[in-house]
């Protein structure tokens, strides 16, 4: 009988072979570990942004308490004046189908508002020329003929009786002529809804997040009935119609004459096109960009897809700032065409936004409890109060203070993150995640020291897009590409209204009451910019009226 025997390098092969499992093992350990950690930093991350208030706060108290030592450090670099007091110490700051329906009733025309029961407001029409003949006793007036429309006022709907006069006029060889006065010209023409309701709807879609399914709804309780599609019919030729005067009016001063232009976007639901077969198809993605131009004017501009095209597009031919986010779509502004020399052409300059890159910084503070985000924190935050200490003076004065004082603790700041982030280069994580975009926008970062008139954050453009996010849970989706154009165009009148504290709804009413008799080569006086000088030199009595003639004005002399 033979019995097999072990080596001793047999032994030392087994062993070997061991340790390489073991070392394997560890490794996969070592692996599910980190795995493990970072699913319980973005667990946490996910619970921070879905259940915390998204102002993106920190108690600041507490931060100078931490970094004393940094603070006194801080103040060397920037050697307060008495003039520029140094006072850090208040708490927190906020960033912050085809075929028709089944059983549908067959339409029975244009409804007689003649029988709908609401207070009325009458507007007599007459016609100069035959107001003269009445005068001369050539004519006589035998009464009018009323048509109807739809108004609003403060305190619910009215029906407006428009009253044509009609004239018997005397012919020299003894006959008679039956004459009505003509019907003037309007916004919507043969449409029910008269100015004041229109915008009243306006600003209850748009303003107010109200979907027109719920606006039908309340109109009906108030005792009339209009059907949410000549809402949308009468939005999408509004919007059109204010596209291609004011709006393109106001757009073309801004592209010409700003200094700064702010953006940001956020998607919006686009219904779909009907199939054939009747099957249900999911909502499609567009998009809404907000540009600020200086204190001017807003505009909202629809693209189907956002891309580096669409915003090419959108700002063709403007070489003075840009402040967006950092996303890559924006990158094709700041370089020159193919082909085309760097020095054969004025390209914008990018304006950063430390709101972005604060909120990295926060969401790494609150996950991690990272010193150093925190005391990133607090660096940033003092950008902030020196902000808060200027923002009353003038622009002069806010560029001179920048220089002398600010960009001393900005270059401090850039010079730590460095330093913060060499150790970190090639790993993953929130904190270099946090240093690593701060790093790569340093030049756009310090941009706004440069002016008086640059912003340190692109907060105001996050907060005009803010009623299409909030209103969009409401009204869900824009029913095409066409008519979130419109939109878009209606989001511009009205937001363009609030920054010069007008009242939107006021504005709108003014502006379809105005636009059918205004004269095509002017109409950037109808922008929300000029209007309040505008609407000085108009008849208070022929504005005020929902219909009829109106006298324009001379334009205004250079």
């Amino acid at each position: 009988m033979i019995r097999a025997t072990t080596t001793t390098e047999d032994l030392l092969a087994k062993v070997a072979r061991l340790e390489s499992e073991l070392a394997d093992s560890q490794k996969e350990v070592e692996k599910l570990r980190a795995s493990q950690a970072e699913l319980r930093v973005e667990l946490e991350l996910l619970k921070r942004r879905i259940f915390l208030a998204k102002a993106e706060r920190v108690d600041t108290r507490q931060l100078e308490l931490e970094f004393a030592a940094k603070l006194a450090h801080l103040n060397t670099l920037t050697d307060p004046t008495p003039a520029t007091p140094s006072v850090f110490d208040e708490p927190t700051i906020g960033q912050q189908g085809p075929g028709a329906r089944k059983g549908r009733k067959k339409p029975k025309g244009r409804r007689d508002l003649r029988e709908v029961n609401l207070p009325e407001v009458r507007v007599e029409i007459t016609d100069p020329v035959f107001e003269k003949l009445v005068q001369e006793g050539r004519a006589v007036q035998l009464g009018a003929v009323l048509s109807y429309k739809l108004a609003w006022q403060r305190g619910g709907h009215r029906k407006l009786v428009i009253a044509r006069t009609t004239y018997r006029m005397h012919e020299t060889d003894g006959t008679s002529t039956i004459v009505t006065a003509a019907l003037p010209e309007e916004s919507l023409s043969k449409s029910i809804a008269a100015p004041s309701l229109l915008a009243h709807l306006l600003k209850s879609k748009f303003e107010m997040g109200l979907p027109f399914a719920r606006i039908e709804r309340d109109w009906r309780h108030s005792g009339m009935s209009v059907d949410r599609g000549s809402m949308s019919r009468w939005n999408e030729e509004i919007g059109g119609l204010f596209g291609v005067t004011i709006v393109a009016a106001a757009l073309r001063e801004a592209m010409a004459t700003a200094f700064c232009l702010s953006t940001d976007a956020t998607r919006v639901a686009i219904q779909p096109i009907p199939d054939p077969s009747g099957k249900r198809q999911a909502c499609r993605n567009g998009n809404f960009f907000v540009i600020i131009a200086d204190r001017d004017h807003v505009f909202f501009e629809y693209t189907p897809r956002e891309t580096s095209e669409a915003v090419s597009k959108m700002f063709k031919g403007f070489t003075g700032h840009i402040q967006a986010d950092a996303k890559s779509v924006y990158d094709i502004l700041y370089r020159p065409p193919p082909d085309v020399d760097a020095k054969d052409v004025v390209l914008p300059k990018e304006v950063g936004c430390w709101t972005h890159g604060r909120r990295n910084f926060w969401e790494t503070a609150i996950t991690l409890k990272d010193e150093t985000a925190r005391e990133a924190l607090y660096r940033i935050h003092r950008f902030y109060k020196w902000e808060e200490q200027w923002k009353d003076k003038s622009v002069d004065d806010i560029t001179q203070l920048r220089q002398t004082i600010l960009r001393k603790e900005v270059e401090s700041f850039f010079a730590w993150a460095h330093v913060q982030q060499e150790p970190l280069l090639g790993q993953r994580g929130l904190l270099p995640k946090a240093l690593g975009y701060i790093i790569r926008n340093e030049v756009a970062l310090k941009r706004f020291l440069e002016d008086g008139r640059l912003r340190i954050d692109n907060n105001h453009s996050e907060r005009a897009i803010r009623p299409v996010a909030v209103g969009r849970n409401a009204w869900l989706f824009v029913g095409s590409d066409d008519h979130a154009t419109s939109t878009g165009h209606i989001l511009s009148m009205i937001a363009s209204a609030r920054l010069h504290g007008l009242d939107s709804e006021t504005y709108l009413r003014d502006m379809l009451r105005v636009l059918p008799h205004w004269p095509r080569d002017r109409y950037l006086e109808l922008a929300p910019k000029y209007w309040v000088k505008t609407r000085a030199t108009l008849d208070p009595a022929e504005l005020a009226m929902e219909i009829g003639p109106l006298t324009i004005p001379a334009a205004p002399t250079k």
